[in-house]
């Protein structure tokens, strides 16, 4: 399995790679394809991406749906966890929990954050999402909670 970090590390590094990282990183897990994640920045405990603010992922009232924001919100918070895991440890989604505070009426930056005191132990690892609109407004705030343990010897 490719080390998703080094991959985004090797290919930020060149002209348009951030661009080819993005596509590579939706096409792994197609469902992210839906709100095309423009990944901005990833590093241990941070990762940054953009969702743009189209027709394709709205709702009935003309915003971005509530889920395709989410969407983004998961996706950043994969490439977090993909960037501080420690290699002989794995991660799997447990939950979600976001609140919903103003309407998403223009592309959004999706962002997660964690503190390395939350990966002391296995267990449960709580990753704080917000998604922010151009303006600074916070539109979704909440926490992804993922599930770390040990990864099995081969």
């Amino acid at each position: 399995m490719p080390d998703t970090y080094a991959l985004y590390r090797s290919m930020s590094a060149r002209p348009f790679g951030k661009r080819a990282f993005s596509l590579l990183f939706a096409n792994k897990a197609p469902y992210f394809r839906t709100v095309r994640p423009q990944v901005r920045d990833v590093r241990p405990h941070h990762a940054e991406l953009t969702i743009r603010n189209r027709r394709a992922v709205h709702n009935h009232i003309g915003t971005l749906h509530a889920i395709a924001v989410c969407n983004g919100l998961e996706a950043a918070m994969g490439l977090l966890a993909e960037a501080t895991t420690p290699k002989d440890r794995r991660w799997i989604p447990k939950g979600m929990q976001v609140s919903y505070l103003a309407k998403s009426t223009t592309d959004l930056l999706c962002i997660a954050e964690t503190d390395p005191a939350d990966w002391a132990q296995l267990g449960d690892v709580p990753v704080r999402v917000r998604a922010v609109r151009t303006d600074g407004t916070v539109v979704v705030d909440g926490i992804i909670t993922i599930y770390v343990s040990e990864r099995p010897a081969r």
